[in-house]
């Protein structure tokens, strides 16, 4: 999938968004503990600086979210390998995304190879993320909707991915969950990584504290 991404000059970069920059991330996220190279690789390929507004790109490479509008953030790099390392485990083929914001991690699991389907309840940056994966070449699903209800007429997922924090795990995600597959989300401040062992229990293992936006409920244009 990355050797299909369309990567124009602006997408290249130049001084703070070039390759150089890049590259000290790579660093950084290794020295912070990532170690998954397929997930490495789509990170220094993928333009980070073209998912967030013009006024941020020359901070697009540092390690932290930025805001993107509506009161919502891109996540910190570091989060975003994290999860997408979490979920690599399953080898997912089909990944449901809830909160699809700047269209960053959908793209970052795309490039991994996976199918990629995401639902974002703010219509305006959902445009924008559609956008975005049209400029770049990226293949993903993604529908306007409550992301709490999932994408049920798709299921199941080898993987889902939440990118909103809340108190409790939705039901309605576990329930779109294939046998053997894994949800990594933010629950009460602790990124999460829930997988079912052979006899159907739940396993939990903390990945990390984290801090997210909320999930919230219903639909906005």
């Amino acid at each position: 999938m990355i050797s299909r991404l369309r990567l124009s000059p602006e997408a290249i970069g130049v001084g703070m968004t070039g390759q150089r920059v890049r590259d000290r991330l790579i660093e950084r996220l290794r020295e912070q503990g990532v170690e998954n190279e397929r997930v490495l690789t789509a990170i220094r390929t993928l333009p980070r600086h073209m998912f967030v507004d013009e006024a941020f790109a020359g901070r697009a490479y540092e390690d932290t979210a930025l805001p993107i509008g509506h009161g919502q953030t891109i996540s910190q790099p570091w989060v975003v390998a994290k999860m997408s390392e979490a979920v690599l485990a399953c080898a997912p083929k089909k990944v449901l995304e809830i909160g699809t914001g700047s269209g960053y991690q959908a793209s970052v699991l795309a490039a991994l190879g996976m199918q990629v389907f995401t639902v974002e309840r703010i219509g305006d940056l959902l445009r924008t993320a559609r956008k975005r994966f049209r400029q770049l070449g990226i293949e993903v699903r993604s529908r306007h909707d409550d992301g709490r209800a999932g994408w049920p007429e798709y299921a199941p997922f080898d993987a889902i991915v939440v990118t909103a924090g809340a108190a409790a795990l939705e039901p309605a995600l576990l329930e779109q969950l294939a046998p053997g597959g894994i949800l990594v989300a933010p629950v009460n401040g602790q990124l999460l990584r829930l997988a079912q062992d052979p006899e159907g229990r739940w396993l939990q293992q903390n990945l990390a504290p984290v801090s997210f936006v909320p999930l919230l409920a219903g639909v906005m244009e």
